[in-house]
C-alpha cells in the first residue's frame, strides 16, 4: 500500500518542475507521460525529492527508478 501522504507532498514537486498545473501522479506515471521529463530534468526531479524528504538516494537507485511507483516505494524504504 502506497502512502498517499507521499504522493501529497510529490505534486507539488512534479507539478512546478514540470509546468504542468493539473498533473495527477499515478504509480504507473513514467517520463514518457510527462512533457519535458528528460535526464536534466529528472536529476532535478530527484534532488527536490531528497531535499522535501530529508533523504539521500544513491546513483543506482535513481537508475532503477521506472515510474512514479517505483519513487514513492523508494522514499517509503528510506523513511
Amino acid at each position: 500500500m502506497q502512502s498517499p501522504e507521499i504522493y501529497e507532498k510529490l505534486t507539488p514537486i512534479f507539478r512546478d518542475l514540470f509546468d504542468v498545473p493539473e498533473l495527477v501522479l499515478t504509480p504507473q506515471l513514467t517520463a514518457e507521460d510527462v512533457d519535458g521529463w528528460d535526464s536534466l530534468n529528472h536529476i532535478r526531479l530527484i534532488l527536490s525529492v531528497q531535499r522535501t524528504f530529508g533523504l539521500k538516494f544513491s546513483a543506482l537507485e535513481t537508475g532503477q527508478l521506472k515510474n512514479v511507483g517505483a519513487l514513492v516505494q523508494l522514499i517509503e524504504a528510506k523513511l
